[in-house]
This record gives C-alpha cells, structure tokens and sequence, in this order.
C-alpha cells in the first residue's frame, strides 16, 4: 500500500509537470505497465482530481480543472519559487492579499524540509525591500479589470485624477502594468481617441463590461515600456517635450524605458514626453543622446540652452593663453 500511495504521488507530479502525458511515457517514468497507469489515475479520480483521457495514437491523460483546489506536488525549484511569491505578496500592492499570502506561506513553509527552509530563510535574511508604502488596488477591482481584458470588453469606470476630480470613463482595456509600486491600466480612451494611462487604485469598475472589441496594438508594441516611460515623466518637476531628428526605432535603441515616452513623428524624427527635476540636466542628458533636437516645451529650457549655447560659443572664440617668453613647460 504504501509503494502504491508513493507511485500516486509521483503520478501527480508528473500530470502536474507537463499537459500532455502518453499512457506508455508514464508508464516507462513509474517503471510500471500500462494497465497500472490506467488503475492508478481510476484512483487519483475517486480522489477528486480531475484527469481527461483519450484514446487513439494522439492519446493520453491530462489533468484539468476540477471543482476544488486539489494538492499540488511541487519540486524544490518550485517550493522555493512559491515561497518567496508569497513573502512578496505579504508586503505587496493589493489590498486584503497581505493576511492570504502570510496564511498560504505559514502553510507551505510548516511541510519544507530542512534543506528548503535553509534556502528560503537565506533570502530572506539577503534581502530589503525598498518598495514604498504607497496606495493599494483592491483585488476584486483588479479582477474585474483583469476580466475585461482578458474578454476584451469595453470597460466603464468611476476615475479620480490626481487632483481629485471625478470622471466615468469607457475605454478599450488593453493590458495591467504593475510596476513594482503602484498597479497601472493602459487602455484605450474612447472619448479622447487616444492610449491612456490610468492609476489601477483609482478605478472604480460600473458593470456590466461590454460590448467586445477588436484589440488595437499597444504604443510602440510594448505596454509595460510605454507605461514606464508615461509615468516616469510625470513624476518629476519639469514636463518636457522635445522633437528629437531621428527615427523612432533608433531612439528607442538608446532611451531606457524609464527615460520617457517616444511617439513617431514623420519617417526621420520622433517626440521624447519626459521630465526632470533639474532643466540643466535633462540637457546634459539630450546631448548624451547625440542627435539634433528641438524644445517643444516647456519654453524655460529654450532660456537654459541660450544661455548654456552662448558658454560654449564664448569659450570656442576665446584664444588660448600665451606664455611669457622662455617659460618652460607647464
């Protein structure tokens, strides 16, 4: 009995490994025949798993979904990789996760074996977390959302800007960017026809979701990046707008995500949406770019660069220093 209980449980893990499994590969990974195969998943199944089967040359078992949760077999990669999701999760952005995760991880850590809670523990004790204490998003308002994309459905919603002024917005969901801090929704805006970028946090979801719609592709092909680089700029001082004089997908090569939000303009140019805290270093940072650009705002960096331009000019025509005669080297 017990050889048959241990050969389930290593049934199960390989089910859980892999989607699709032939009766002969099980049976040659258990070292049993078919027949066993056959007994031992009939026995999974009175144990409330779920497992499909077919017949024929392309058949096989596959585990699906059943009513309940049933218990997973992990290996010690995956142990490992659960845990420290769930310690994140414990200190993460969703609210009412925090008390689930804790719960889930108390549990799994109580079954590891030693070796495994020295390898957790080790993280652990490596690592600070230097996420801030930020706003939370609700998790069934993630879900929602979530749901919405996933089913590309418009998606209507109660919105409050960062002034606090409230608006019911219908756009097309497109993806949820987490970025580590704060969740985010990019989505299309059917009202102001444009890609919008909207705090998760903020989002109040009025059902019911609808009608589908066809999806559009993303900003530049990468909602993570385009989210990045959106909300990088509006987190500083001074919002900039600078036409730089090259292709798009050039500057995409040399500007990091964070560095700010690129949008074609004609076939050899492309507007830069950034900002900064210092106007004299998001010129330093321009010219590291080395390519022609022009200030579409704000219109107090155009005050730097004339300022900065007529420096250089005077230090270009200065004429080098003479020596006295007979001076030695300097």
């Amino acid at each position: 009995m017990l050889e048959t209980s241990v050969r389930l449980l290593r049934l199960m893990g390989l089910l859980q490994s892999r989607r699709d499994w032939s009766g002969a590969d099980l049976a040659e990974r258990l070292g049993v025949t078919t027949r066993t195969v056959r007994n031992d998943v009939e026995r999974l199944r009175i144990l409330g798993y779920r497992i499909d089967s077919s017949t024929g040359t392309a058949g096989g078992y596959r585990l699906g979904a059943g009513r309940a949760l049933p218990p997973l077999v992990l290996d010690d990669d995956e142990a490992v990789a659960v845990a420290v999701g769930l310690r994140a999760a414990a200190a993460g952005s969703v609210t009412g996760i925090e008390d689930t995760s804790l719960s889930a991880l108390t549990k799994l850590e109580q079954t590891l074996p030693p070796r495994l809670r020295g390898r957790i523990d080790a993280l652990r004790a490596a690592t600070v977390s230097a996420a801030g204490g930020g706003p939370t998003v609700d998790a069934e308002v993630l879900t929602a959302v979530a749901g919405a994309v996933r089913d590309q459905l418009r998606l209507r919603f109660d919105y409050a800007d960062r002034g606090g002024t409230g608006s019911v917005r219908e756009v097309e969901p497109h993806r949820l960017v987490y970025t580590g801090r704060r969740w985010y929704l990019l989505a299309w805006d059917l009202d102001r026809d444009d890609w919008r970028t909207f705090r998760a946090d903020r989002i109040q979801p009025l059902p019911p979701a609808g009608p589908r719609f066809a999806p559009r592709e993303p900003p530049g092909g990468d909602a993570a990046a385009h989210v990045l680089r959106g909300v990088g700029a509006r987190a500083w001082r001074h919002q900039a707008r600078i036409r730089l004089h090259a292709p798009l997908a050039t500057m995409n090569e040399r500007i990091e995500p964070g560095g700010g939000m690129l949008t074609p303009d004609g076939d050899g140019a492309c507007v830069l949406e950034t900002g900064t805290d210092s106007l004299r270093d998001l010129v330093i940072y321009l010219t590291k770019l080395d390519v022609g650009f022009t200030v579409l705002d704000p219109p107090e960096l155009r005050d730097v660069l004339r300022d900065l331009a007529t420096r250089y000019l005077a230090a270009a025509d200065a004429p080098p220093p003479t020596r006295p005669a007979g001076a030695g080297p300097a």
